[in-house]
């Protein structure tokens, strides 16, 4: 392979699995003015699913491919439930399983399912409101998702529980889900400690934090996968470590909203089990390794915590400990054989003496130029068989015009979507 890094391939918590309109919210704030949360006009007109099946079929396989391209091998799939008319469907996920055992991606899948949701209501006041029946009719359908795929094509596609952010739950329908995951020896994954409005309703609801609420009904385990941790205080944090859950970091996401986590270095040495996530575009576990650590070393005013070396271990074996699997995220005799060649020759990366710390200072996802997964040869040289990089790219942007075209209806007060969002600089025609 030349001048290469050869590793085990990256495992990703939190991975991109749609077209992603969060790129959006870049430079196009507050989220509740810019079609982030419904209006209570269009909650009473019926929400509807912006997305026909085949669009849904195609993000998922087109995301896929992407996470191959950046090097995840496994991956817990996520995506928006902004555009859904309430939560993901089995359907869905089962094409899910067929389009990543084709392209012979490893992945925990299960459909997002909730309880509740955000409303502005007209005079622009946010409030969340709680559906209990649908919250139980997403987790029977959940388990019955579970039971039909768990653990099929070869041991490739393992199932998950994907119940959605924390503050739309009621303390039994997360105790419950909490022990289904225990009971079918799946994981758990809840977005969480990632808001200041998370960490209002749960506190205007419960009269407690969210971490330590979590724990009272019973909830944190060591199957509870948590992104993302930004928003709650070291004891929250060390509740969390004694659970034995892990905090899956998304460095990149979070850092365009304004947070991070505080802070890497003490938190691993607290104890604290990390994984990593991608949750964005681009899904470029490298880059989210680099930014992790600058974030890290900023936030802990350390000039050596982390290390390159921490990131990697976290986007490797972390992963892999947080999913109780051995045979994952190292290369060892027994272990999958998962593995990830990533090009160190290229002009771009300057002088490179070690490899880790070359990848972490100047590599990105677009070096990965070979995967094998389970053994099988699932990328070549940027190359996955039976898949058009370029025409998928096009339909994808094609398919991500007309969801934005879709933004008026569900944003608060209806502006056009020149006006929720305008040009970064005014546009002028001679």
């Amino acid at each position: 392979m030349g001048m290469a890094l050869i590793g085990p391939g990256f495992i990703d918590l939190d991975a991109l699995s749609d077209i992603d309109t969060g790129v959006l919210g870049l430079d196009h704030q507050p989220g509740w003015k810019k079609g982030r949360v419904w209006p209570r006009d269009y909650v009473e007109e019926g929400p509807v699913e912006m997305l026909t099946p085949e669009e849904l079929a195609f993000q998922k396989r087109y995301a896929f491919a992407h996470l191959i391209r950046n090097g995840i091998t496994t991956a817990l799939p996520i995506a928006s439930l902004f555009y859904r008319a309430w939560n993901e469907t089995p359907e869905e996920f089962a094409s899910a399983a067929e389009s990543a055992a084709d392209l012979g991606l490893r992945v925990y899948l299960g459909p997002a399912f909730r309880a509740g949701h955000s409303v502005i209501e007209a005079d622009g006041t946010l409030t969340v409101e709680i559906d209990a029946a649908r919250g139980r009719a997403g987790l029977d359908a959940a388990i019955a998702f579970c039971a039909a795929h768990d653990n099929t094509h070869g041991g490739l596609v393992r199932a998950m529980l994907a119940p959605d952010r924390v503050e739309y739950w009621t303390a039994d329908l997360l105790k419950r889900t909490a022990g289904v995951a225990r009971d079918l020896g799946v994981p758990v994954r809840l977005h969480c400690c990632q808001s200041t409005f998370e960490v209002e309703t749960i506190r205007r609801s419960f009269g407690t934090g969210s971490a330590e609420w979590r724990h009272d009904i019973g909830f944190l385990s060591e199957r509870a996968l948590l992104p993302h941790g930004t928003h709650t205080d070291r004891e929250g944090l060390r509740i969390i470590a004694d659970s034995g859950a892990t905090v899956v970091h998304c460095p990149l996401v979070m850092a365009r909203h304004g947070a991070a986590l505080n802070h890497f270095g003490d938190l691993r040495r607290a104890g604290l089990r990390l994984g990593m996530g991608t949750d964005t575009w681009p899904p470029d576990m490298i880059l989210n390794m680099q930014i992790g650590l600058m974030l890290g070393r900023v936030m802990g005013g350390e000039l050596d915590s982390p290390s390159s070396a921490d990131l990697y271990d976290v986007a490797t074996l972390g992963g892999a400990d947080a999913r109780g699997r051995p045979d994952l995220g190292r290369l060892q005799a027994g272990a999958a054989a998962d593995i990830v060649v990533i090009d160190l020759a290229a002009h771009h990366l300057g002088q490179v003496r070690d490899p880790i710390a070359g990848l972490v200072a100047s590599a990105n996802g677009r070096d990965v130029r070979t995967v094998f997964i389970a053994g099988r040869r699932v990328m070549s040289e940027g190359t996955i068989p039976g898949f058009d990089f370029a025409e998928a790219h096009a339909r994808a942007g094609a398919q991500f015009e007309r969801l934005v075209a879709q933004y008026p209806r569900r944003t608060w007060r209806h502006p056009a979507v020149q006006s929720i969002f305008p040009p970064s600089y005014e546009v002028t025609r001679t």
